[in-house]
């Protein structure tokens, strides 16, 4: 018996693109609160999100004999004590706890961002961007792992499901790397002075590790005109034999 049913072509989805870099602690406390906004919002079935890359201390070397944790590290940089250093990272670490994070920066070592980097770009071609970040930022902040040393990427990598022999080429890869620095350079170019960065639909941004809240409002604020200009196209189709890829027409 035929009968109408409506058919909904593929859509475009809205883009919200975050910047960040591994070793920033707002970073990952931003991206708790908007996993907590994005559970909420209605629309999420229409957002694809995209992580880019951003260094904020590119001058770590890429291989020191010398690995310091973050409160030394801070120490040794603002010419202060490794106790007060400590001090000044109690505000960072409550707020860690209130987005349900468990902050242990006594642990986490010090170390360029770049192939990290490079290796979540492997995993964005992968779809697992999301998956790398998570994954690399519990190394950082949480379990001490050293994201400057191959192995220890190597290892996080193939946890999250990418293939050892591409992180290894990816780790290595001027291709890559230039992905890497393609992010960094439009950050720039868009006047990013600081991550985390997210922009909705290259319209809105939120800039930090702001409330839940403040994320929603984004997404509801940026999605409902991009729902405006993209409007879901749905047919009546009226029912019939048909044939199908791959099968047979009996």
């Amino acid at each position: 018996m035929n009968s109408l049913n409506p058919v909904t072509l593929d859509h475009p989805k809205m883009k919200v693109e975050i910047w960040s870099d591994i070793m920033c602690p707002f970073c990952y406390i931003g991206k708790r609160n908007f996993e907590s906004a994005f559970s909420r919002f209605e629309g999420r079935d229409n957002i694809e999100i995209e992580w880019r890359s951003f260094q904020l201390d590119p001058t770590i070397p890429k291989s020191s004999p010398v690995k310091e944790n973050v409160y030394q590290y801070l120490a040794d940089k603002k010419g202060i004590n490794y106790e007060q250093s400590a001090k000044m990272h109690e505000r960072v670490i409550q707020m860690a706890k209130n987005a349900g994070l468990d902050y242990r920066f006594d642990k986490a070592i010090v170390a360029n961002s770049f192939d990290a980097h490079r290796m979540i770009q492997l995993a964005k071609n992968k779809g697992l961007g999301d998956a790398a970040e998570e994954r690399l930022f519990r190394a950082y902040f949480t379990e001490g792992k050293d994201f400057g040393d191959h192995e220890t990427l190597i290892s996080i990598g193939k946890e999250i499901g990418l293939p050892e022999e591409e992180i290894k080429s990816a780790l290595v890869s001027d291709v890559y790397a230039e992905k890497v620095e393609q992010d960094i350079q439009e950050a720039a170019d868009i006047g990013v002075q600081g991550v985390p960065f997210f922009v909705f639909d290259r319209k809105y941004a939120v800039s930090g590790a702001q409330p839940p809240e403040q994320f929603l409002q984004a997404l509801n604020q940026s999605f409902g005109e991009w729902q405006k200009n993209n409007p879901v196209v749905r047919f009546e189709a009226k029912e019939g034999a048909i044939c199908k890829p791959g099968e047979d027409c009996l």
